[in-house]
């Protein structure tokens, strides 16, 4: 029998430094804004889930966004004759972009790996603006997991090659119908567009000597790490917590670095009493 999602996607062109930018984008949900972020190579399918889970979307305005050269965002015109490499600045001014073309009120910003790192930024950036952010899979600095040199093989812009990397990512818990969801994304990934967010993700992301600046009674900051997740450890959270005073850090079981993706149903047991602090008239 034929199934409807209830996931729509739409497309917004976004004017930035000088270019036209076309951005895919799919929401369900009413409520609060929940923006998405997702991680590195990969694109918003990744979110899908959560936009399917009703208890979420009955409270929550899910919206979650392709980057530029991701998914069904298209990069800009001449992009043939430019490497792709995401800055940090970039990064931010096309978020905070993308918030006011839809005209998102104080909305919450969950993001995964460089997803879960930028929203550190946003927060001490966009704080008062902002209900708060969910760092997954976050941290504020690179962790020295693996040096930059090996991104210049040329094996790196191929696809198998990164799902080969990733795949060591996804706890071994995590169903198989799950983690192929997961690694088939980064199948789709275009040329060269893994090693340009790489670029973001080691060597434009330091952001930790800002960590003490976030005003948490601003901003809340809950920072959400699977216990499997090398690339961002858990001890890695628990520090970046450490360092903005009032944040919350948790770390979950049975998880890696895609919880959205790779086991939702686990995921959404530690991400629900999350989201319930940010309903509309309770307390954070």
């Amino acid at each position: 029998m034929a199934r409807l999602d209830p996931i729509i996607g739409r497309y917004v062109t976004l004017r930035e430094g000088g270019k036209d930018f076309r951005i895919y984008f799919e929401e369900n949900g009413t409520g609060i804004p929940l923006l998405c972020l997702h991680t590195a190579g990969a694109h918003s399918s990744q979110f899908r889930h959560l936009m399917c889970d009703p208890e979420i979307t009955k409270n929550f305005r899910i919206i979650a966004f392709d980057l530029p050269w991701h998914g069904k965002s298209t990069p800009p015109v001449g992009w043939q004759d430019e490497e792709y490499k995401l800055t940090s600045t970039f990064y931010i001014d096309i978020i905070k972009n993308f918030i006011e073309s839809l005209d998102l009120k104080k909305p919450l910003v969950m993001g995964c790996s460089m997803g879960g790192r930028v929203v550190i930024r946003l927060a001490y950036e966009l704080g008062k603006k902002l209900s708060g952010v969910i760092g997954l899979e976050g941290s504020d600095q690179p962790a020295p997991w693996y040096d930059n040199s090996w991104t210049s093989h040329p094996n790196f812009e191929n696809g198998d090659f990164c799902v080969g990397l990733v795949s060591g990512l996804c706890a071994p818990q995590s169903p198989d119908e799950y983690k192929w969801e997961t690694l088939w994304h980064y199948y789709q990934s275009g040329h060269g567009v893994f090693k340009g967010d790489m670029h973001f993700f080691r060597t434009d992301s330091d952001y930790v000597e800002n960590s003490a600046t976030i005003d948490t009674e601003l901003c809340p900051v809950y920072l959400m790490t699977g216990e499997y997740d090398y690339s961002c450890t858990p001890d890695a959270t628990m520090e970046t917590a450490s360092r903005i005073p009032g944040a919350e850090a948790v770390i979950m079981r049975k998880v890696g670095h895609f919880p959205m993706s790779e086991n939702p149903d686990v995921f959404r047991n530690y991400l629900i009493p999350v989201l319930n602090k940010f309903k509309e008239g309770e307390k954070i």
